[in-house]
């Protein structure tokens, strides 16, 4: 359903506005999810378990924004759980090891996982490389990079304020963490939504060519996506480095995994050109509440890997049939 207003422009409702995301059957998926939960364990619907889920989808909801950018052209990029780790080795070298700034050190971070994702850019717009491969790569190199720089040891001793930032929850709710994660889901919506650079990349998804004959400058732009999706797994990392107060280069690994697993589950397609943030954020939230479910009713670790495989399968086959 959609409203006029009084200059005669159409605005979607709320219920338009899922539709349009394609994030539907997400929601609902969600929903039955929920109310499953809260029949199968007395603890889940509860403020304080709500404020976990919260806290435990912050890393993957940022990454997954980033991922939805590259998917949304029709890209895919693997390299985003060792660009998050060599984010959190670059912070942790330049704040503890060489004794500089913290806000020097998460310039430096953010500045690093730039690179690595403008690098992946060059490499499918330059060179032809296929993003699967380029981004393969550059998950090797990243790695590569972040074990280097501390010949493969952690690093400790952040100063108090910086862990205490995702601990403290202000107002008695958010901690800061969070905070960031929502500012991300609002600015990025925002700009998919109401902004030409965002609707540039549904249209190079659903035709590169006939996108680049309108005007878009599709090379460009690939290369700002995959800077972006590195930015924001580099943010992740410097988020996860405060909640755990150290970094380690084994860090991120299969991130990728949960990033696109979230991003597909909420609707996006894999060919590009349609989803949307909305329905990222229901991925993020299904993954997150599925993995505290099966936590409170004490399944398997190895279970819930097959069980979570499971649901990326239904979510893949649903969108086939749905296109179809």
């Amino acid at each position: 359903m959609t409203s006029i207003a009084k200059d005669g422009s159409v605005k979607p409702s709320v219920a338009s506005l899922f539709s349009l995301s394609g994030a539907t059957g997400p929601l609902i998926g969600l929903l039955l999810l929920c109310a499953f939960l809260t029949f199968a364990s007395d603890s889940f619907m509860s403020f304080r378990n709500f404020l976990n889920i919260m806290d435990q989808i912050t890393v993957l909801g940022i990454m997954a924004v980033g991922m939805t950018f590259v998917i949304l052209i029709a890209g895919i990029d693997l390299s985003v759980g060792s660009v998050l780790a060599l984010a959190m080795m670059v912070l942790g070298y330049l704040n503890v090891e060489a004794g500089m700034p913290m806000s020097i050190a998460i310039t430096g971070a953010l500045a690093a996982a730039a690179i690595c994702g403008g690098a992946s850019g060059m490499m499918i717009t330059t060179f032809g490389v296929p993003p699967f491969i380029a981004t393969l790569a550059m998950m090797s190199i990243a790695r590569g990079l972040a074990n280097m720089i501390t010949n493969g040891s952690q690093i400790i001793g952040f100063p108090a304020w910086f862990n205490m930032s995702a601990i403290i929850r202000y107002g008695g709710v958010l901690t800061m963490t969070v905070a960031v994660m929502l500012v991300v889901f609002v600015l990025a919506f925002v700009f998919l939504r109401y902004r030409e650079g965002g609707r540039s990349l549904y249209a190079i998804g659903g035709n590169p060519e006939v996108a680049r004959l309108a005007g878009i400058n599709v090379n460009r732009t690939t290369v700002l996506v995959y800077v972006a999706s590195a930015f924001l797994s580099g943010l992740a990392g410097i988020l996860l480095a405060a909640r755990l107060d150290s970094v380690q280069p084994s860090s991120g690994v299969a991130y990728e995994l949960d990033a696109i697993a979230a991003v597909v589950i909420g609707g996006t397609s894999l060919s590009g050109g349609t989803g949307g943030v909305v329905g990222t954020i229901i991925g993020v939230l299904i993954i997150g509440v599925l993995r505290n479910g099966l936590n409170l009713l004490s399944v398997s670790p190895f279970l819930q890997a097959v069980i979570i495989g499971l649901v990326i399968v239904l979510a893949v086959a649903a969108e086939t049939f749905k296109r179809r």
